[in-house]
């Protein structure tokens, strides 16, 4: 998500699907991982839990994804409350997802947790104190 997501349902931010991360990236802070440029830190931990219903009927994650449309809630300690994804076709590239924040108990208008909140959950680190 190169803007990181919102916790205002009024805005739509560009997620780009990746592939799967390995489990050990759940915990890993400094260099790149995997070799990759920049630095890396955990900065936000919790779980999820898929919502996503068609017609009344509850969708897994892996149906959510492949009909293009998943909402799910988040349990995390920065971020929290339902969110939805959506396929798009922007810029021809079928990788490209719209996020939107739900409606609910974790919408707020006003915080901005990337820019206000950018230290790790797990060392308090920020990726400027990992450059240095």
């Amino acid at each position: 998500m190169p803007k990181g997501p919102s916790l205002d349902p009024a805005d739509k931010r560009l997620a780009v699907r990746v592939g799967d991360h390995e489990m050990s990236h759940a915990t890993y802070e400094g260099r790149g991982a995997g070799g990759g440029p920049g630095t890396v830190i955990v900065w936000d931990l919790g779980t999820y839990e898929n919502v996503t219903e068609l017609k009344g009927r509850p969708l897994t994650a892996a149906e959510a994804l492949e009909r293009g449309h998943v909402r799910f809630v988040l349990h995390g300690q920065k971020l929290t409350g339902g969110f939805a994804l959506t396929r798009t076709r922007m810029g021809g590239d079928p990788k490209n997802w719209i996020l939107v924040k739900i409606d609910d108990e974790g919408a707020d208008r006003r915080r901005r947790p990337t820019a206000t909140e950018n230290e790790s959950v797990l060392s308090g680190r920020t990726n400027e104190d990992l450059e240095a």
